[in-house]
């Protein structure tokens, strides 16, 4: 379903990722480890489109080469509404709701591109059955909502883009561990209902509890890839790579 081949993405000579790979079978459910500045987000925000390179003089100028594959077709040179509207969501890290708007209104602009109403309002009703309180928030400002409120909002949010390919940026980021398991629970039902799920996360405990393959990132590169069972036989990765 998607394939990264030897991506390279570097700011002003500051190497971000080095010649990465990484595939993701239609169905799955991966993951993606790593400390602090392993390269994790840039990795998503480079398969979402978010991150290209751009003219000389700007704030940001990364230089990207490599590909990314997508149902057989590149998509690393295309804009990231383009790759939304193929089915790739990238719901990102620190949650970013519209603080401006209501809850309804920032699930309204999840499903921006999209125009069939009917099938707009079951995402919806879905959304509320997968995460009632945001039923209950509808009309509250997004920016006044708890924390791990905005989380699930954010990932109601890129479910309303109808993804066919979720890719979630540490989702448990600064959530207490009983709204950790709810977050989490959540994301293990949208992969049920036939989702694919690229899960990015820091606390290696919860990928290894729920990803069917898991890649090792550290200083931008794929250290080991396997299974939770492979990983956690290999003393060497436990240590060094996981921390356990």
């Amino acid at each position: 379903m998607l394939e990264v081949k030897d991506l390279i993405v570097h700011y002003d000579g500051a190497i971000a990722l080095n010649r990465v790979n990484l595939r993701v079978e239609d169905g799955e459910f991966v993951g993606v480890v790593g400390p602090n500045g392993a390269g994790k987000t840039t990795l998503l925000r480079t398969i979402s489109g978010v991150i290209k390179e751009v003219a000389p003089g700007k704030k940001e100028h990364p230089t990207v080469s490599g590909t990314i594959t997508y149902d057989g077709k590149r998509i690393d040179k295309l804009k990231a509404w383009k790759i939304v509207k193929m089915g790739i969501v990238h719901c990102p890290e620190r949650r970013k709701p519209f603080g401006e708007m209501t809850t309804l209104e920032n699930l309204k602009m999840g499903a921006y591109l999209r125009k069939h109403k009917s099938d707009i309002k079951k995402d919806l009703e879905w959304v509320y059955e997968l995460f009632p309180i945001l039923k209950e928030r509808a009309n509250q400002m997004s920016q006044t909502l708890s924390g791990g409120e905005q989380q699930m909002l954010a990932i109601a949010r890129a479910l309303m883009s109808k993804p066919k390919l979720l890719a979630i940026d540490e989702p448990s980021l600064g959530l207490a561990p009983t709204l950790k398991e709810k977050v989490l629970e959540s994301i293990k039902e949208i992969w049920r209902s036939g989702v694919t799920v690229l899960l990015v996360e820091q606390d290696v405990s919860i990928t290894l509890a729920t990803a069917q393959r898991i890649y090792v990132l550290a200083h931008g590169r794929v250290a080991v890839e396997g299974t939770a069972k492979e990983l956690m036989k290999n003393r060497d990765v436990r240590e060094i790579y996981l921390g356990l």
